[in-house]
Formats: C-alpha cells, sequence, structure tokens
C-alpha cells in the first residue's frame, strides 16, 4: 500500500490519481489529506519542496513530483502504458505533458497571487501575465486537438487536468471561447471515469 500526500484542489494531485485509475492501482493508494499551508504539516519530510504530490512507497521512501510519480505508476501495470516507449508517440505525449503542466503552474501562481493577506501586495500584471500564458497554451491545444485521437496517453491526461483547472478555478474567462476542438474533445473525454471520479472541489 502507497500513501499520497495530495490535496483535493491540486491540478497535479489529480494527474496522479487518473493515472492511478487508469493503470488499475486506485486500490492501492491511501489517500493522506496534506494543507501545504499548514506550518505544522510533516509535508517536508516527503517533499523538501513542501509541495503536493508526494508519494511514500512502502519501503518509506518518497517520490515527487506528478510526473515522477506517474511515470512510476506507469512501470508497475501490465496494460497500454500512458508513458509511449519511443518514437514520436513518445515526445508529442511528454511535450504535450510539459505544455499542460505548464498551464496548471501558472493557473495556480494565480491563485495564490489573490490570496495575498494584503490586497495593496497582489499585482494584477502578474495574474495578467500569467493567464497570457494560459491563453496562449489552450490556443496551441486548439491547433492539435483535431489529431489527438481516441487514445489516452500522459500527455492527454495532463490536458484534461489543465482544462479542468481552468473550468475550476478560471470558469469566467472561458476557455471554450473560440477553441471548438478542445472543447468538444475535452466533453468527450470528461465521460471518462479518471475524470469524473477526481473532479476538483474547495
Amino acid at each position: 500500500m502507497f500513501k499520497l500526500r495530495y490535496s483535493v484542489t491540486s491540478p497535479f494531485v489529480r494527474k496522479v490519481m487518473m493515472a492511478t485509475i487508469e493503470t488499475g492501482q486506485r486500490g492501492e493508494i491511501e489517500l493522506v489529506p496534506t494543507v501545504t499551508a499548514d506550518p505544522h504539516s510533516d509535508l517536508s519530510r516527503h517533499n523538501p519542496l513542501g509541495k503536493v504530490p508526494a508519494l511514500v512507497l512502502a519501503d518509506g521512501s518518497t517520490l515527487y513530483d506528478s510526473r515522477v510519480i506517474c511515470e512510476y505508476l506507469d512501470s508497475r501495470h501490465g496494460g497500454t502504458r500512458l508513458f509511449p516507449a519511443d518514437g514520436d508517440a513518445r515526445w508529442t505525449a511528454l511535450r504535450r505533458q510539459a505544455l499542460a503542466d505548464g498551464i496548471m503552474d501558472a493557473g495556480v501562481l494565480c491563485v495564490m497571487e489573490g490570496r495575498r493577506s494584503e490586497p495593496a501586495q497582489r499585482s494584477p500584471e502578474w495574474v495578467a501575465k500569467q493567464k497570457g500564458k494560459m491563453a496562449a497554451g489552450f490556443d496551441a491545444l486548439e491547433r492539435e486537438a483535431a489529431s489527438f485521437g481516441a487514445g489516452f496517453d500522459i500527455g492527454l491526461i495532463a490536458v484534461a487536468c489543465a482544462l479542468g483547472y481552468a473550468d475550476f478555478r478560471f470558469a469566467a474567462d472561458n476557455w471554450r471561447a473560440g477553441r471548438p476542438h478542445l472543447a468538444r474533445w475535452f466533453e468527450q473525454v470528461s465521460a471518462r471515469p479518471s475524470l469524473k471520479d477526481t473532479a476538483p472541489k474547495d
């Protein structure tokens, strides 16, 4: 049994949770709720950066971040790999994962900026810059969404998480506007149990 330090609002935790479901390993994971902002949390014992997700293995060692954890999980099952072994498929999946992770990073930075205790410390310019990165990422995904196909590798898992996080935290920005191919793909893929069972919530 593994232990996953997690937060229900983290899109990176969601990526790991989706990987556990897609690879049939959800039953092997014990969830350990973790508030990263809690100064009394022992999270740094499992990840010196104080971030989730962190996966505690049976021998007490820990893996982080989501990319490492997902690839580790993918090495432990006998089904279709989330990480293609080689060739163009591998590099495409990894590139899409990097792009989607970058979108999620920008989104998380926006959320954290909005949580500064003093409004005067918040930077609208910073938020606008991060949202610009998100929009550019969505535009890039729109240009290739028609070629996503019926598969669901680590790149597309990450893309689904990024879109879901945008719905969760930035619904008013309406990422679907002007991106019909991406919106159609997300509507179809949202029927997968791995998305239904991991929807973020406050």
